[in-house]
């Protein structure tokens, strides 16, 4: 279970302490999924942040199941976020040296404690790579791939550790409306398929739209919301 209790978060400017987060509680549990929409500049890449130990709060509380990544050292922190947590950015981050198989298995590298076997990995990295419709493409590199292939990669590669949880930040800001469309239900499928906790940031409505449980970042306050809220900014 996620758990963040009254999340703030400030950054030091010439003229003073700027908040970007005001007690921002949030709770998921195994198999849900949350996003989180707002306008820029209202926080979202920030508490995300937080929430995928890149940087700590200011102030509040945040566990996952039960473990307090903020109080670990450097080490732990790095295997904790290694372990437990998936990413999938807008911009994709693959290595262009890399094939598609390669690209999947580079979390599997970081060596921080005991780690599957090389064939395990590898074995889980296709069957990943079959989901995500791409097993036809496993030896490509990124640049001979869509906008859409790169970005199942990423999520075949934030899944390939079985994390406990998965962020995504904003995952279909840079694709088309069909590809968004299959992107978005690829992402929408991940808690009840991979039994994940997944947080999504997006201005996007039509994304947002997939997911039950929404909430609005806004002056640096998380807003319970029934439907999806039009969002300002790119």
């Amino acid at each position: 279970m996620l758990v963040a209790e009254r999340i703030c978060k400030s950054f030091p400017t010439r003229a003073g302490d700027l908040t970007v987060l005001r007690d921002v509680t949030l709770r998921t549990d195994t198999g849900q999924a949350a996003v989180i929409v707002g306008p820029s500049g209202s926080g979202k890449s920030t508490l995300l942040n937080i929430l995928g130990t890149l940087e700590p709060p200011t102030a509040g509380h945040y566990t996952l199941d039960d473990q307090h990544p903020f109080k670990f050292s450097p080490h732990e922190l790095a295997r904790f976020r290694n372990q437990q947590l998936g990413f999938v950015f807008q911009d994709h981050h693959l290595l262009p040296q890399c094939s598609v198989l390669e690209n999947v298995l580079v979390p599997t590298l970081a060596g921080h404690g005991p780690q599957a076997a090389a064939h395990d990995c590898e074995k889980r990295a296709r069957e990943l790579l079959q989901r995500v419709g791409l097993a036809e493409r496993i030896d490509h590199r990124p640049a001979e791939l869509s906008g859409g292939e790169r970005q199942r990669v990423s999520l075949a590669r934030a899944l390939i550790n079985q994390p406990r949880l998965v962020l995504a930040d904003e995952p279909t800001g840079n694709l088309d409306q069909h590809t968004a469309e299959r992107v978005g239900g690829l992402l929408a499928e991940l808690p009840r398929e991979h039994g994940v906790i997944l947080i999504v940031v997006t201005h996007s409505i039509a994304l947002a739209d997939r997911f039950e449980t929404r909430y609005e970042l806004s002056d640096g306050q998380l807003v319970p919301r029934t439907s999806a809220a039009p969002a300002s900014g790119a």
